[in-house]
């Protein structure tokens, strides 16, 4: 009987020992220690530790609970490599959110599916590769967020994500997903992202409300034609109607007017096309890049340039400018001031004295009439004081034309590198910081009013910065992305030398924001860069010395020697040196935003003008106003109402 008594008293002693952990052992914190036992090297995951609680003082990373409950996990950015105990995640009743972002986890994707109350999955950036199958979501029918974007995913995108009943957010960007993109007609949708992938065919309807940011970076996928077959069918038959009845009057009219003009001016007409091939032949074997070439080429004159107008005129965008016709300029003599990638430019001087530059780009001429009349007069219609307004344009049916009132200072690449003899007050310091604010300005105006744009300008660089009277930088040659995007000739826009353009033909606004640094860093320095080349041979690599001078900190050594002297001034040209560096990050992503970066650029001013004394008397440029009076005056970043933007 003793014997019992003893065993019995010892079974009630463990009972009791044991009694607090089994009835106060929380199942939560077990499978989120399962989970991180699966990880590899999980230092950041230090305060998940047995005998604590997850959700009591909420001091376990991560871990986010309500009403004492494990709701959702967010463990981004914390170096987690290995596996994802999926099993342990699934035995977490109240797990709602798993958000693994930015993170080292590979192979195929983990058995999400098992977790079938999950309402938000978040993997992006990670290493997670192969094929999702197809039903993989079919039983997640509460997902709201799924974001599998900048992985390596490939195959079919899961046809099963476009059943699910709640899905608001979908982001598959920058993966390998290839075929056509299921049909996704939920209503609750308000973001998707499917750019950077290999898909292909027609973009469904129901998703055409999105932008097309969504979709590029795909190079096999098109936009549907919502029409029927009958409305296509009776488009095509009442076309070739129009078509016919054309043909026929054109006909008329044509045997009309060679019966009247007789076989002379016919024969003049050929004469006058031969010799405007003659003279497109001769202006091609002088094609250049820029107007300083590493072999030193400068402007060459040719008499008469011949535009190929007849029948219509140049259409005017300055009423209070227009004061001459195309036939006006076919009777000047002509100046070919510029042979490049995007054409070729010609300075014209008219009877009456003003001047203007006729821009010709090839390219142009492939575009109908009517797209391009409406493309030209929204560019046309564009006013800042920092921005070169287009003057008037020439739509013909086999040429078109852009002309501009001609900038007697000229391009800023002429005054940094073709006017070294200048006198220094040609581009003393408050000058430059004065050009840097300018183009910064103008830079702003346009990605606003040009937002809808993949590159807002896209051929940014000094040629393109014309210097009015009173050296205020305007700013040319924006906006032709809208209207060569489909071209061969796109590639030579500059904005194509930009890192991310190069490394894997990815275009964005950052891309202006890369030059918009490469010229900052050339107006600091006086050298040209090689990215104005076609061959990108020559010059100086401004961003990798800029780099080098300002980890060795040895940034007023690489500045124009003309600046030397300038030593009141020397904290902002270092501070502008910055500037450039974070506007030319190599990743897109850790480059400065354009806003962020004028706002830096506006916070520099010059409160006096600099003194430049020749005899005793002091020289100071006509119009000359100091940065920070006149961004008093302006108060942001323009002095221009917006006008809303325009998609193209």
């Amino acid at each position: 009987m003793a014997i019992v008594d003893h065993v019995h008293g010892l079974c009630v002693f463990i009972f009791l020992i044991t009694f607090p952990m089994i009835a106060f052992s929380n199942p939560d914190s077990e499978a989120l220690l399962r989970l991180k036992s699966s990880f590899n090297y999980p230092q950041s995951l230090v305060s998940w530790m047995p005998g604590t609680e997850p959700c009591v003082n909420q001091t376990w990373v991560g871990v986010v609970c309500e009403n004492g409950v494990v709701s959702g996990l967010r463990l981004a950015k914390l170096g987690l490599s290995g596996w994802i105990d999926v099993d342990a995640l699934a035995s977490i009743s109240g797990l709602r959110s798993v958000v693994f972002t930015s993170n080292y986890f590979s192979g195929s994707i983990p058995n999400f599916n098992l977790t079938t109350s999950l309402t938000e999955l978040h993997l992006t950036e990670n290493m997670f590769s192969g094929q999702i199958p197809s039903d993989f979501f079919l039983k997640m029918v509460g997902l709201r967020q799924v974001w599998l974007s900048e992985n390596n995913f490939s195959g079919p995108i899961p046809a099963s994500l476009a059943r699910l009943p709640e899905l608001t957010e979908l982001h598959l960007e920058r993966n390998r997903f290839s075929g056509l993109i299921p049909t996704f007609e939920q209503r609750s949708l308000v973001s998707v992202n499917f750019s950077d992938n290999d898909l292909e065919g027609e973009i469904p309807l129901c998703l055409s409300r999105f932008g097309d940011d969504a979709f590029q970076g795909n190079a096999g996928l098109m936009k549907r034609k919502n029409r029927s077959s009958n409305e296509v069918l009776v488009t095509v038959f009442y076309f070739l109607i129009a078509c016919a009845a054309l043909l026929i009057l054109m006909t008329v009219v044509l045997f009309v007017m060679r019966r009247r003009r007789g076989g002379a001016e016919a024969v003049k007409e050929e004469e006058d096309e031969r010799e405007k091939k003659n003279v497109e032949d001769e202006q091609g074997k002088k094609n250049v890049e820029d107007p300083l070439t590493p072999a030193g080429g400068r402007r060459a004159v040719s008499s008469k340039p011949r535009f190929g107008a007849r029948g219509d005129d140049l259409v005017f965008l300055d009423d209070e400018k227009g004061s001459f016709g195309m036939t006006d300029m076919m009777k000047a003599g002509a100046e070919v001031m510029k042979n490049g990638g995007m054409g070729s430019s010609f300075k014209t001087t008219m009877t009456g004295g003003m001047a203007v530059v006729v821009k010709r780009v090839k390219e142009l001429n492939k575009i109908e009439r009517g797209e391009f009349d409406e493309k030209i007069r929204w560019l046309g219609g564009l006013r800042h004081k920092n921005v070169l307004p287009l003057l008037a344009f020439y739509n013909g049916k086999q040429e078109k034309l852009l002309v501009y009132e001609f900038q007697p200072k000229g391009s800023l690449l002429l005054r940094l590198h073709e006017d070294q003899g200048s006198s220094p007050i040609e581009l003393n310091w408050p000058l430059r910081l004065k050009i840097i604010q300018g183009i910064a300005r103008g830079l702003d105006f346009l990605h606003t009013e040009l937002s809808s744009l993949e590159l807002p300008h896209g051929n940014l660089k000094s040629s393109n910065v014309m210097l009015s009277m009173d050296y205020e930088p305007l700013l040319a040659d924006y906006g032709f992305w809208s209207l060569i995007s489909q071209s061969p000739a796109a590639g030579s826009l500059v904005a194509f030398k930009a890192p991310e353009a190069m490394e894997r033909n990815h275009i964005s606004p950052q891309c202006d924001v890369y030059f918009l640094g490469v010229m900052i860093l050339e107006i600091l320095v006086r050298k040209f860069p090689p990215q104005y080349l076609s061959s990108a041979q020559g010059g100086t690599d401004l961003v990798l010395w800029a780099r080098s001078a300002v980890a060795e900190e040895r940034e007023g050594n690489m500045l124009d020697p003309d600046l030397a002297n300038t030593n009141d001034s020397m904290q902002q040209m270092k501070q502008l040196a910055h500037i450039a560096l974070g506007c030319t990050e190599d990743d897109p992503e850790r480059r400065l935003g354009l806003r962020e970066c004028v706002s830096r650029i506006e916070g520099l001013c010059v409160d006096r003008r600099s003194e430049h004394r020749a005899g005793g008397y002091e020289i100071v440029p006509d119009g000359y106003s100091d940065g920070c009076s006149s961004r008093r005056r302006r108060g942001s970043f323009g002095d221009q109402p917006g006008r809303g933007s325009f998609a193209f």
